[in-house]
Parts: structure tokens; sequence; C-alpha cells
């Protein structure tokens, strides 16, 4: 029996972590304490097994282990982005973007809805963390979207979901930890991840639209007298084409002199100078413009510079993410002051929250930097690489059961925990299949963001069950009694988008192409234009000719031709006789004679020939 456990340690070991977990004991202790606990065992029961190498000097690794955590630059950014995110919800952004955006789509069937997503979608690219996309959703949007009748299994769905897009949309806290977990640069995880995010929006904005048609009476149009914003699309709509007039003419004059950056400048010139007319327009109160349209541009242009400067930066390669997180949050301490809402109570909220993260996910990482250095020392990492490589199906096969598993774990462990405890182990093996690590983050990134949605542990739902009505309450504007939103509702809601989300992880891995752009197209090399030039010796005009490695020819019969400048001298046959000093001739290229030394050249020396360096230079 003790052979039996000791020729299974890992095995045990993990299963004792799950049973851990289950029990409900804190993540970040279970680890350490588990891992610490069959280090014990392993060390009594290493004489009576190969596949164990754990000894008591192995435990003097672990200081090094926690300061190799501690001075982690990448997971630095983790609050930096936290930062910025909560001072963003914190200053107002969010509800003022929800206003605006529902005002432009009021007037369609659903329209709460499409802004949900499209503020979703902004909210995650530029805070990157779940719970403050949900909550500033749940406490502006859902009132809203009750008192003008949606239904409210789909509001409550929709208001989860697009908050769990900072999951995958870039910033993403997530993305940073899986970079880090796979030893993969987090600026090629974040361009991986880009197209599947907005892929995703898209089908959710997809679903809205089904919806909408399938069950109009679920979804009303905002009423006119709530559009306190009018009209205005077609107003909005020429200031567009201004901008992009006023960008295109910046792109032509800037591109002599800036090349391939003259389109990102231009754009610039043509944001810029649109939100600049909006604001005189507005503060003038020339009102060229259409209400609509100023507060449209006034409201979304600071976000979406945010998100270029914190993108766009690190895209370009201008910034690390580290430095991208450190310009993000002090463009969201601009934000707030511009808004005149940078006060101290809201940076102390932010500090606080920010703190709390981070101390959650560094407790985390290092009990499993204990757990992972006891599971290694018993070849934990080998027996869960064997088990998965040997999944029938090859890359397939191993996909298909990685995916499951995840999905299926994600309904008792969140994101941090999955990154820090499973993937680890996933790895190694999805790495000796050939699998591009980047692709296999996002892929893992997006089943992942199942864990905010399953019914019933989603933290989505936690969130959003957290500010969502629980009694009967009066409506400030319509003075209508409202009823409450109930747990089993925000369930229901729930299901249909954890089903997209199940189908973007199978269009990720049936089009990988969508993540794999991060490589590039990579420039081609065309041989016959490679020239190779290398300094020589002598030579007229005291310069040092060089060989050229041409096309075609003969030369010294070396590949690709290796000639002489003007032709090459040793393709002549060598002169061997004629005279007093003069070298004699032999027979053309015939090497099979001995050479002919002349006696009436004795004491004579020859003259030197040009370029020939055996003679000492002359200087007249």
């Amino acid at each position: 029996m003790i052979e039996f456990i000791a020729e299974n340690l890992a095995p045990i070991m993990f299963m004792s972590l799950i049973v851990f977990l289950l029990l409900g004991y804190p993540v970040a202790f279970s680890l350490a304490a588990n891992g610490l606990l069959f280090f014990i065992i392993g060390v009594e029961l290493a004489p009576l097994s190969d596949s164990i190498n754990l000894s008591w000097p192995l435990l003097s690794a672990l200081p090094d282990r926690f300061w190799g955590v501690m001075s982690n630059e990448t997971l630095l950014a983790i609050p930096f982005f936290t930062f910025m995110g909560i001072v963003l919800e914190k200053s107002g952004m969010a509800e003022d973007l929800l206003d605006t955006i529902g005002q432009l789509f009021g007037p369609i069937r659903g329209g709460l809805a499409y802004a949900v997503i499209f503020v979703g979608a902004l909210l995650a690219a530029t805070t990157g963390v779940v719970a403050a996309s949900v909550i500033a959703m749940g406490l502006i949007s859902l009132p809203i979207m009750l008192r003008y009748g949606y239904d409210r299994s789909l509001a409550s769905g929709v208001i989860a979901a697009s908050g769990t897009l900072a999951q995958i949309i870039p910033p993403s806290l997530v993305l940073i930890v899986l970079a880090d977990q796979l030893g993969r640069s987090v600026g090629d995880m974040y361009a991986g991840a880009l197209i599947p995010g907005l892929v995703l929006t898209a089908l959710y904005a997809g679903y809205i639209m089904t919806m909408s048609i399938v069950r109009p009476k679920s979804m009303p149009a905002l009423p006119l007298e709530a559009r306190t914003l009018g009209s205005g699309v077609t107003s909005l709509g020429i200031a567009l084409v201004v901008a992009a007039c006023i960008a295109y003419g910046a792109h032509v004059y800037l591109y002599p002199t800036h090349g391939e950056n003259a389109d990102i400048l231009g754009g610039t010139v043509g944001v810029i100078f649109i939100y600049i007319v909006a604001l005189l327009d507005k503060t003038l109160k020339i009102n060229a413009m259409s209400r609509l349209a100023q507060q449209v541009i006034i409201v979304l242009i600071p976000p979406l510079a945010l998100i270029f400067l914190v993108l766009g930066t690190i895209f370009l390669g201008i910034a690390t993410p580290t430095e991208g997180g450190a310009m993000g949050a002090v463009g969201a301490l601009i934000l707030a002051a511009a808004k005149g809402r940078l006060r101290l109570e809201v940076v102390r909220s932010a500090l606080t929250s920010t703190t709390r993260l981070s101390a959650f996910v560094l407790f985390i990482l290092i009990g499993a930097r204990v757990f992972s250095l006891t599971f290694y020392g018993v070849n934990g990492h080998l027996w869960v690489e064997h088990l998965l490589v040997s999944m029938p199906g090859g890359e397939t096969g191993f996909l298909i059961v990685v995916n499951l598993l995840v999905f299926f774990l994600a309904f008792f462990l969140d994101f941090f925990e999955l990154a820090f405890i499973v993937v680890p182990l996933l790895a190694p093996a999805a790495e000796k299949l050939g699998i591009d690590l980047i692709w296999f983050g996002v892929l893992l990134g997006v089943n992942m963001q199942t864990s905010f949605m399953h019914p019933p542990f989603g933290f989505a739902l936690f969130f959003l069950r957290s500010v969502a009505a629980k009694v009967p309450y009066i409506d400030k504007i319509t003075g209508k009694t409202i009823a409450p939103v109930t747990t089993g509702q925000i369930y229901w809601g729930a299901v249909p988008f954890v089903g997209i989300q199940v189908l973007m992880v199978a269009l990720t891995i049936l089009f990988p192409q969508m993540v794999m752009h991060y490589k590039g197209p990579g420039a081609a090399v065309d041989p016959s234009t490679i020239k190779i030039e290398v300094p020589g010796f002598g030579g007229q005009g005291g310069g040092l000719p060089g060989l050229t490695l041409p096309d075609n020819g003969g030369g010294l019969g070396l590949p690709g031709g290796l000639q002489l400048p003007g032709g090459n001298p040793l393709d002549q046959p060598p002169a061997g006789g004629g005279g007093a000093g003069q070298p004699k001739q032999l027979p053309a290229n015939d090497l099979s004679q001995p050479p002919s030394f002349d006696q009436n050249d004795v004491g004579h020396a020859p003259e030197p020939a040009a370029n020939d360096l055996s003679a000492p230079p002359s200087f007249n």
C-alpha cells in the first residue's frame, strides 16, 4: 500500500487539492498547505520510488521562488490597470457613456441593450476589471431597462455578459496572468485576443438583433419623451465625414515625411479637430451641431483616446504593458479631474480596491509556487503531460479534453485560480504537441470567461445580484412600482450568453488566424536580390575592392559564382617565361605538370605583377 502511494503521489496530491478547494478553504492557503503537507510525505517516501525527487534542502529554494514572484515586472501591470478602471468607474464615465449611447440607439428596438454591449466593450478596453464593469452597468442601466419594459432575464443576461468582456478584450487582467504563466509576451497576448474579443461583442449584438425580431415586446424602443438629447443623427454623420476628410488630408500631407505612421497621425489630427469643434460649439453655444452630435463626440472621444494611449502604445511597441498601465492610470486621473470628480474619496476607494485585488493575486501566486515545488518534485508535471499527450485524436483530442476540463472547473474556480493552478500543468503538453501558446492562451481566456457566467457560481451573476433590486420600488421618473429582479431571472438570462461563449470557443479553434495574426505576415526574401559585399585587399587607387555574389557565373566555381571586380584574373593561365624578370608560361590550366625553374633567372628577382601581394609595396 505504501509503495502504491509512493508511485502515485502526483495524482493523489492533485485530487487532495480539489478536495481542499471544495471544502471551502481559501485558494492561496489550500495551495500552500497542500504543497507543504505532500512535501513532508514525499521526503519520507522518496526511498520507495524513483519518481520522487524531494529532500529537505529543497525547501531553501522557496525564498528564491517568492522573490521571483514579487520582482516580476509583468505582474506590476495588474495594479495599474485595476486602479485605472476603478478611477474611471468612480469618475462617472460609465454613466455618461450609457446615457449618451442609449440616446443614440434609443429609437430602435433593443437600443438600450445595444448601448449596454457597446459600453461594455468600451469599459473592457479602458478598465480590464469585470467587477467594475458589471457593477457600474447594473447600477446605471438595469433600472432604466426595467423602467421602459425590458424583459428581466434578457436585461440581466446582457448586463452580466457585457461586463465579462473585460475578461478577453485588452487590457484584460487575466491575459496578463496567462501570458506570465505561459512565458509569453503580454503584448502578443493582447494583439492575439483583440479580434476574438470584438467578434464575441458582435455575437452578443447579433443575439440582441435576433431577439428583437423574435420577441419584439421583450425590448421596446426608448419612448420619445425619454430621448432628452433629441434627434440629430444626420448632424453626427456630417461631423464624422468632416473628421474623416481632415484625417485623410493630414495623412496625405504627412506621408512624405512620416511614411507608414502617417495614417495614425492623420487619424489623430481628424479626431482632435472634431473634438475641439464640438467643444467650442457647445461652450460658445453656436449650436452648429445637434445636441446629440455634441454629446456623442464629447463623451466618446476621451475614453477612445485613453484606449489608444494604453493599447496603441503597446501594439506599436512604444511602451511595455506595465508602462502602458502606468500611462492609463495617469490618464484616468486626468479624465476624472477634467470632469471635476477627482476627489479624495475616489482615490482612496480606488487604492483600497487595487490593494485588495493585488494582494489576492500575489497570495494565490505564492501559494501556487509552494504547490508547484512539491508537484514538480514528484514528477506531477510529467504525469499530467503524459496523460494529456496520450489522448486519442492527437491535437484535436487534446483541445477537446482541455476545454471540457476548463469549462467544468470554471463552475467551482474563478479565472485567477484556473490560471495559476491549471494552466501551468496544461502548457507543457500543449507545447509538446506543437500548439502555439499565444493561441492556446487566448482560447483558454475565452473559455475561462464562462466562469463569470456559470449559474450558480458565476461571479458576474453575484456582482449583478448585489446591485439589482431585491424588493419592489417606486421609479423616480415614471412613479410606477417596479417589481424586483429574482435570482432565477438572472441565472436564466445568463444561459444564452454562456452558449454564445461556447460558440466563440469553437470559432477560435476552427479559425485560428483570428489569433495568429499577431505574428504578422512576415517579410518574404528573394534569394536573387541578395548582395554580399566584403572588403577586398589592394586595388587601384588605394581602394579595397569588394567581392560580389552575382546571380550567375562561374568564377572560382564557388556557389553563387564568387568573382573579383573587373573580371577574375585567376581564370587566366599563369605566365611562365619570356625573358629575364618575366614569369614563365605554364600550359593553360594544366596542373598535372611540375613547375619549371629557369636557371637563367637565378639572381634576378622577378618584377612584381599587379596585385601581387607577396611583393613589398612601392612608394614613388
